[in-house]
């Protein structure tokens, strides 16, 4: 049986059993399994036992869990009430004003979770009363909002970050490096439009209620000290090669109940809320990390990968028509499938291609984000939309439209990067991980 073939009918079987509800991880498996049974001599069973078991003892993994759990403790604080307090000071004069405390809230707090749903629904618990009290355009908050939640994994720490390095065996500290500039630049995006919005359209930014000093401004920034300090203290431990990502993991938790506890809000209840949480989303993602690295498994016994990745080669794609072609793809299925599932399902596969393509895996890994960020706002699965959907109650074609230019200004931001590759690299090159 050709492969053209083999694979059709892994796919008609991978939709047959997802349109059925059964849940992404076993749905992976059961592709697997099928795979393996149909076109591989190896045993089924024995190949399934052997893999999970590695996927999901994975040391390098430890990380994902120990930063779903931080995010989970700052969820539960005080911390966007008291960003909006600090930022709004300084963010009055910009074209735009109160705006843009989306796009720094979203920036800053991308700094302490790894979740683009928890940062937009962490900052938008905080702009989407007050900017709506103002009287800020209804389409102008949710759109910002929802593109700049995308931070949340950009910015380090990431949990897609964390598991396309242990998909793809790149570097969770190098990729955490690498996606600092590109997640600085893609924010400074996000503010330059609202900024080119506010110049065209004056009469919807409301006029400044209130006028700080330059002391004032000070005084309320007092608020940012504790998440600065958090900031600091796991990235400045990776940064610094004092600390794996696992262990800045751990740094992480403990700094966030420490601040929880300052704040007031660590309590048994918050405490043992935010540690079931992080349980059911670790668990959800271990089980879809085991049925794909199982699915790998299966198609590299069939040779589907390799027999792939020589059709394209026989294509003659040049690296920028790859990277479009790549894109186009990503964003077609982030239209059916959450991050996660985009990434392991296609890694085995379309990593050989990369690298026979000569693409630099570090650098793929920061590409693959942002194309899995273009899928947080992308209907009918965009989390961020639904996020925004039951936060504000609007249809979700609605919040989808409002979107669209943050959808737009990451392309141009996968064009920055593609072009100059040393947004993504140079940092990494300076340190010694």
């Amino acid at each position: 049986m050709n492969d053209l073939l083999i694979t059709a009918l892994l796919v008609a079987t991978l939709f047959l059993i997802l349109g059925s509800g059964v849940w992404i991880g076993l749905s992976l498996s059961g592709v697997a399994w099928v795979g393996m049974q149909l076109f591989s001599s190896r045993p089924a069973g024995d190949a399934m036992a052997v893999t999970i078991w590695g996927s999901s003892s994975s040391w390098t993994l430890t990380a994902l869990p120990l930063f779903i759990w931080m995010g989970e403790i700052l969820f539960r604080t005080r911390l966007s009430q008291d960003m909006f307090k600090g930022l709004a000071p300084w963010l009055q004069a910009l074209p735009g004003r109160l705006l843009h405390t989306n796009v720094a809230g979203c920036t800053i707090f991308a700094a302490v979770s790894g979740s683009s749903a928890a940062t937009c629904a962490t900052i938008g618990k905080m702009t989407l009363p007050e900017l709506a009290k103002r009287g800020y355009p209804d389409n102008m908050v949710v759109g910002t909002l929802a593109g700049a939640g995308t931070l949340g994994l950009l910015i380090p720490p990431s949990i897609i970050m964390i598991v396309y390095g242990v998909t793809a065996d790149v570097s969770i500290a190098k990729l955490f490096i690498a996606g600092i500039l590109p997640g600085l630049m893609l924010a400074c995006l996000f503010s330059g439009y609202i900024i080119y919005w506010a110049l065209r359209h004056p009469e919807q930014v409301p006029v400044n209620d209130r006028h700080y000093t330059f002391m004032e401004k000070i005084r309320e920034s007092g608020s940012l000290i504790p998440v600065v300090l958090l900031i600091a203290s796991v990235l400045g431990s990776i940064y610094a090669g004092i600390a794996t990502a696992t262990e800045a993991a751990a740094v992480g938790v403990v700094g966030a109940m420490v601040l929880s506890g300052v704040q007031g809000s660590l309590n048994w209840s918050s405490f043992k809320e935010a540690l079931m949480g992080a349980t059911r989303l670790y668990c959800m993602i271990a089980l879809i990390l085991a049925g794909a690295s199982f699915l790998t498994l299966s198609m590299g016994y069939i040779g589907l990968p390799r027999h792939l990745a020589e059709w394209i080669a026989t294509l003659g794609l040049s690296q920028f028509e790859l990277i479009l072609a790549l894109t186009v793809f990503y964003v077609i299925l982030g239209c059916f499938l959450d991050g996660i599932s985009m990434v392991v399902l296609t890694m085995g596969v379309i990593m050989p291609t990369v690298q026979k393509a000569g693409i630099d895996p570090l650098w793929f890994g920061i590409f693959i984000v942002l194309v899995v960020e273009m899928a947080q706002i992308t209907p009918p699965v965009g989390f961020n939309l639904f996020v925004l959907q039951g936060m504000t109650g609007k249809d979700l074609l609605w919040i989808a439209k409002a979107t669209l230019p943050m959808f737009f200004l990451m392309v141009v931001a996968v064009l920055l990067i593609y072009f100059f590759p040393a947004i993504v690299t140079w940092m990494p090159q300076q340190m010694k991980l």
